[in-house]
């Protein structure tokens, strides 16, 4: 009875979860998207609490409690800027959930090989389940424990390093140890080795080795990674946790684990694809660490930041007939927002076409500025993607950047040296006026200096861009 509920519910549990995946593709259904993961999460918990094997009730109850105070606090106090960093952090307890399970597995699969066949006829649980396996499949799974405790252990220590650097807590440029890539390749030949010692032996030593190796390959790996490709890193390690996931569903055999893990890691992975794609970089040299790079010096910028203030920028725009609004991280750390679709409502009042365009990678998180958006309630079919919207801005009066530099940046296309050189970028430039929201001449996050910010129909609209729109709005008129 047990069983045939607990499957019976994990099959349900993984529908909602295939559900909650296809609804988060578009904005109109994310919402809806996001209840169906909530049910079916809830229902794979309760279903494993009631389940074979259950036990340790109270135990259980004070550690869901306990996580769930956590995550309230989170969710209450974690700022919308705060996302990426967050999402890295999570990943990172993804990954050391999987050591520790494999660790745990280890032990009891050592335990009940220990035992004569009348007392592993009287185990219950996990224990029963390694128990009845064959020798042929004792060594699959062992194949499966090494693999989920490495591939966690590299997402732990890489999510964490993404994690510092996301929240400016760690040096956002890539640096590698002498040794480069030779360091890298030594600790996976390294952990190869401990996989045929662990897969011969089954001594917890070889699994201890390989998991040293795998957190400073999880280590080196992120730090070699710049912080203009952090969003993919974001990405890759989402598809990390969730292959983690699955290697260690199959040690334990559980289904819906399984299920969900290759849920998560072919989804990440395919995500992570797009993104590179989207930023023209070779998926395999962002995962490895930065091969490659470019040939010579970056091209020197010309020319100096024309500022510009709120009279001039309304005065442009209460004489436009068309506009496309770039939203970028910037705006998400000023919280602007909401003053942002005040002036979308001010500017179609009158008449006029306005929209927004909206990179792939904007926001150091996939997705980030469609939230915001739709936190702000921004109508949806405003809201366009690059390749929709790309060739509109010749046809285009105004074009209004809000805290973004290298989505914008035209050293994409004209400087082969250029750390972005060949990313598909926002060809705002080519818009009859350019007015760019920035706080300071910086060069942003990632560090690259901008040449829009010096052409001849640019015009830097300085300050904090919350603080900027609020003083714009009252002279739209």
């Amino acid at each position: 009875m047990e069983y045939g509920f607990t499957t019976a519910a994990y099959v349900v549990a993984a529908v909602l979860f295939i559900l909650s995946l296809g609804g988060l593709s578009g904005q109109e259904s994310a919402k809806r998207a996001v209840w169906y993961g909530i049910a079916g999460m809830a229902l794979a918990v309760l279903a494993t609490l009631m389940g074979p094997g259950s036990g340790l009730w109270l135990l259980s109850l004070i550690l869901i409690a306990g996580g769930g105070v956590i995550g309230y606090q989170l969710a209450t106090k974690v700022q919308m800027t705060q996302m990426p960093e967050l999402v890295a952090a999570m990943h990172s307890l993804v990954g050391l959930a999987a050591v520790f399970v494999g660790y745990i597995a280890h032990i009891e699969l050592n335990r009940v090989l220990g035992m004569m066949p009348t007392e592993r006829a009287a185990l219950e649980g996990f224990a029963a389940l390694l128990a009845h396996k064959t020798p042929v499949e004792i060594n699959i799974l062992r194949v499966e424990l090494f693999l989920g405790v490495f591939i966690g252990a590299v997402t732990f220590t890489g999510s964490v390093i993404a994690y510092g650097k996301l929240a400016g807590r760690v040096d956002s440029a890539a640096k590698k140890l002498p040794g480069g890539h030779m360091l890298n390749a030594g600790a996976a030949a390294l952990s190869l080795l401990c996989l045929i010692w662990y897969f011969n032996s089954g001594s917890f030593f070889p699994l201890f080795l390989m998991t040293l190796a795998a957190l400073f390959i999880g280590y080196h790996l992120i730090t070699g990674i710049g912080g203009a490709d952090m969003p993919v890193v974001v990405s890759m390690l989402n598809s990390y946790s969730g292959w983690a996931a699955a290697a260690i569903g199959f040690s334990l055999g559980n289904d819906l684990l399984i299920v969900v893990g290759a849920l998560v890691g072919s989804s990440g992975a395919i995500l992570s694809y797009i993104m590179c794609k989207a930023m023209n970089r070779s998926f395999v040299s962002v995962i490895l660490g930065g091969f490659g790079g470019t040939s010579g010096p970056a091209m020197a910028v010309e020319g100096e930041q024309i500022a510009i203030d709120a009279d001039g920028v309304a005065t442009a725009l209460n004489e436009a007939d068309s506009v496309i609004i770039i939203p970028g991280y910037g705006m998400a750390v000023a919280q602007a927002q909401q003053a942002v679709s005040q002036l979308v409502t001010k500017l179609r009042a009158k008449g006029k076409t306005v929209r927004f365009a909206i990179h792939p990678v904007a926001g150091r998180l996939p997705g980030h500025m469609n939230v915001l958006l739709a936190e702000a309630r921004v109508p949806y079919d405003i809201v366009m993607e690059m390749d929709e919207i790309n060739e509109d801005f010749p046809d285009t009066d105004v074009a209004i950047v809000i805290g973004s530099n290298d989505i914008v940046n035209p050293a994409a296309q004209d400087d082969p040296n250029s750390p972005i050189a060949g990313m598909p970028v926002l060809e705002v430039w080519k818009a009859k006026q350019v007015f760019v929201s920035k706080r300071g001449q910086g060069t942003g996050y990632s560090g690259i200096e901008n040449p829009l910010f010096y052409k001849d129909n640019t015009r830097m609209f300085y300050g904090d861009a919350k603080k900027s729109l609020e003083e714009l709005l009252p002279k739209i008129e």
